[in-house]
């Protein structure tokens, strides 16, 4: 209430600088842009760091293994959000995924649970009947602080299935969600913040029509979004998509139908026939080791 408060006397301030009576829509947007505008200084370092290229987040082209995820920033009572870069690498392993935020102590429980989600939904569903034969890795880049929530761990699956696929993901979209073991998208907080706060990226370095941000389904109805943000929705120069599962969103960041193991050219296919290659390999390692192995142990015997 207190908040609330502030904010009408603000805006009647605003209606009396105009000599009226009746507090009208613009005195409030006008208030709010102010309040915001004593807030933002960090926000305004953060965005320019981006647009100098200091952080280097991509909002055109396309990238293997490299998706936009979206981190929200607390001060007091002002949050804004900015993309951060997520990064997966994958090669032959015995099935780990290492989770770089957590290994140099930089991530939170939570969002060390969220990247164990996503690793027991890979092995289920590309992995359930053959040894899971890679070694992966997952990082936030340019991230210097603790990291947490789960929040990303849609954006990190995406990012290691397209290593695994040799797949490209469009730069322009970002994506904000955790996931489930059964692939199925589940709500987040502060969602206005994160489409926002990618879409000043997007402003400042120019609408092209394509750039957008991939919610939860299940956030829709949370949705209060800036005027500037509805009109340029509207107007088809910006996106805003609701997914409910990890296929939706790995079909609008790839363009390519996700579909089944069995379905020929779709993304997991594409995915399996790489595990299975790993796993080959895997094996050609193992006879070529136990074979070296026996023959020491025989020259040893003579």
């Amino acid at each position: 209430m207190e908040s609330l408060a502030d904010l009408v006397r603000e805006a009647d301030y605003w209606t009396a600088q105009d000599k009226r009576e009746v507090v009208a829509r613009a005195d409030v947007e006008r208030a709010i842009e102010a309040q915001i505008r004593r807030s933002d200084r960090l926000r305004e370092r953060s965005h320019e760091s981006i647009l100098r290229g200091i952080l280097h987040i991509d909002t055109e082209g396309e990238r293997v293994g490299q998706v936009n995820g979206l981190s929200v920033f607390q001060l007091g009572d002002f949050s804004f959000a900015q993309p951060s870069r997520i990064t997966a690498n994958t090669r032959l392993g015995d099935g780990e995924l290492v989770d770089i935020q957590r290994e140099v102590k930089l991530g939170g429980s939570i969002h060390s649970k969220g990247v164990l989600i996503l690793s027991s939904f890979l092995a289920s569903r590309y992995a359930a009947e053959q040894p899971l034969s890679l070694s992966a890795s997952l990082v936030f880049e340019q991230t210097y602080g603790q990291v947490e929530g789960d929040s990303a761990s849609v954006a990190e699956l995406c990012a290691l299935l397209s290593s695994l696929a040799n797949v490209p993901i469009r730069q322009s979209l970002a994506v904000t969600g955790p996931v489930d073991q059964f692939g199925r998208v589940q709500a987040i907080g502060a969602v206005n913040e994160k489409i926002e706060g990618y879409f000043d990226i997007c402003t400042q370095r120019g609408l092209t029509g394509r750039q957008g941000v991939l919610i939860p389904a299940s956030n829709v109805a949370h949705l209060m979004l800036r005027r500037d943000v509805v009109e340029a929705a509207a107007a088809g120069r910006f996106h805003v998509y609701a997914m409910e599962t990890v296929d939706e969103a790995l079909e609008l960041l790839t363009g390519i139908p996700a579909g089944a193991p069995e379905i020929e050219g779709s993304l997991d296919q594409r995915v399996a026939r790489r595990l299975e290659h790993l796993a080959e390999l895997r094996r050609k390692f193992a006879k070529k080791s136990a074979a070296g192995s026996a023959g020491r142990q025989k020259n040893a015997d003579e």
